[in-house]
């Protein structure tokens, strides 16, 4: 798919942000802005890396709040949405909805980062205003394994309509937006072709 002029699937897939490695990752604590779509991760007060994310619309709010990360899983699968397959064929559907004889698989969440019960940021396509992200925080597939590999458990996350950070950090080149795009083919969802969907993580 060849990208268009001023974006295209070429010029999301080539985005990329800088990220500093923690020297201290007890240290490291993430902010994330729901009016800016931005979020924030800082060791001490020092930013580590400014990404933009995806938040979900008002009728599937992300949760505002104070919140850890609980859980993390590289190759996590949502359990109630996904893709229903039989043969060649593939669906896209809820498991309540998998039509009769068919297998059901979770869609692919790559690099999940649990900050409340069924809440996460995990990899998604990344749009410039709230979608349907089920109150979860998307992240661009080149950004997810590096949040992933600078959080632990335990790291604190602070989740609210805007943030301090925001005058400052905020205004960062944004990748296209993921709306127009197309999507992948959703046979690469069933096996882990998703899960390894990035460029290698570099850290400054």
């Amino acid at each position: 798919m060849r990208a268009k002029r001023g974006g295209g699937l070429e010029a999301y897939q080539a985005y990329d942000r800088p990220a500093k490695r923690p020297q201290n990752p007890s240290e490291v604590s993430v902010k994330v802005s729901l009016s800016k779509q931005r979020a924030y991760v800082m060791e001490d007060g020092k930013m580590l890396m400014v990404m933009p994310v995806s938040v979900g619309r008002q009728d599937t709010p992300t949760p505002t709040g104070t919140f850890r990360i609980s859980r993390k899983e590289h190759k996590h699968r949502d359990h109630a949405r996904g893709y229903a397959y039989r043969g060649k064929q593939v669906r896209k559907c809820g498991i309540e909805n998998k039509p009769s004889g068919w297998s059901f698989k979770g869609a692919p969440m790559p690099y999940w980062s649990e900050f409340k019960p069924s809440y996460g940021f995990h990899t998604g396509w990344v749009r410039h205003s709230p979608c349907t992200t089920d109150g979860c925080i998307r992240m661009h597939e080149n950004l997810a394994p590096k949040f992933f590999h600078m959080v632990s458990i335990g790291t604190p996350v602070n989740i609210d309509y805007a943030q301090p950070e925001d005058a400052r950090w905020s205004y960062i080149p944004l990748p296209p937006d993921a709306g127009p795009l197309p999507d992948h083919p959703y046979p690469m969802y069933l096996g882990n072709g998703y899960f390894t969907r990035h460029k290698t993580p570099e850290f400054d």
